[in-house]
């Protein structure tokens, strides 16, 4: 058991992806007070590695209430455990808050990290001021969320705003299999040897990652602005589908792929402008996110201090 002082209020968020844990503690006013990052080598050993995280929060700031965790996954709120995680799917197998609580004595809460970092956005980040918005996140996988009335709305069982299984063709392609990281780096590397004067053929088709694709398009290199631009139009196409049932007043997106800004953006806003129905997308505003890399760890402090 780890000897904690007596708390003060102020609320910690953890979002656990695949290979790092991104913590923010923020205070009364939501304000940020302190922001950690920690590598995770092995998801397998996640929980001694969160908890290491936990400690050094704690001793840093002097204290804090409540924990909130975002999960890459399906949240059972029934049960508070992760029902199912297409990325870590190990994480279905224990009850990480019950783990949490038991070795440092906190409560904590799990949220899905979509969920998370669309309150984020919400609250202190491009939707600020929105009654009602919708979030999609593009990164290691497609995540979506939505806020109705300033709450997450999570649907019949939890399982809402499941964005990356909207299909994007008459085959049936769900939006993840073209616009996930890994995705977009197949994509690229199927049509590689199409374009031998990209600058991308100096890395090596087998080296390429996402950065180096969004890297080579910043310097105005075709091949990779047109496979960022064809990721903006997938995306769009699903994002119109938003529009036409919910009319939503503004989507937010936000992950990995808007280091990309407006090479993605520009498509996506045009595709969805394409196939939307039109005084529903007049009526839409589309946006990138601020909060960047904090959204979902802020999310989960701020959700963990309302559930509190």
């Amino acid at each position: 058991m780890v000897d904690f002082p007596n708390p003060v209020r102020r609320f910690v968020g953890i979002e656990i992806s695949n290979a790092a844990l991104n913590a923010v503690v923020i205070g009364e006013n939501d304000d940020i007070v302190e922001t950690r990052a920690a590598l995770l080598p092995d998801p397998d050993s996640l929980l001694p590695h969160l908890i290491e995280l936990i400690d050094g929060l704690n001793k840093g700031v002097g204290g804090f209430n409540r924990i909130g965790i975002a999960v890459p996954g399906l949240v059972d709120r029934a049960t508070g455990r992760v029902a199912f995680s297409a990325n870590i799917p190990r994480h279905s197998d224990f009850d990480l808050a019950s783990e949490v609580r038991s070795a440092t004595d906190f409560p904590a809460v799990i949220e899905n990290d979509a969920n998370a970092a669309a309150f984020a956005e919400f609250q202190l980040g491009a939707g600020r001021g929105s009654r009602n918005l919708f979030y999609a996140t593009l990164g290691d996988g497609v995540g979506g969320a939505f806020i109705f009335d300033g709450e997450i709305w999570r649907g019949a069982s939890g399982f809402a705003g499941e964005f990356g299984y909207v299909p994007i063709n008459s085959e049936g392609a769900r939006l993840e299999e073209v616009a996930s990281a890994a995705n977009i780096i197949r994509r690229t590397r199927n049509r590689f040897s199409q374009d031998s004067t990209s600058s991308l053929n100096k890395i090596g088709e087998e080296s390429i990652n996402l950065t180096d694709i969004i890297a080579a398009a910043e310097r105005e290199d075709d091949f990779a602005q047109m496979m960022l631009e064809r990721t903006g139009m997938y995306v769009g196409t699903a994002i119109a589908s938003v529009i036409n049932l919910l009319n939503v007043e503004t989507i937010v997106v936000g992950g990995a792929i808007m280091e990309a800004k407006h090479l993605v953006l520009d498509a996506l806003v045009e595709r969805a402008r394409e196939l939307s129905f039109a005084p529903s997308f007049e009526s839409t505003s589309i946006v990138e996110g601020e909060l960047g890399q904090n959204a979902a760890a802020i999310g989960a402090a701020l959700v963990c201090k309302q559930e509190g």
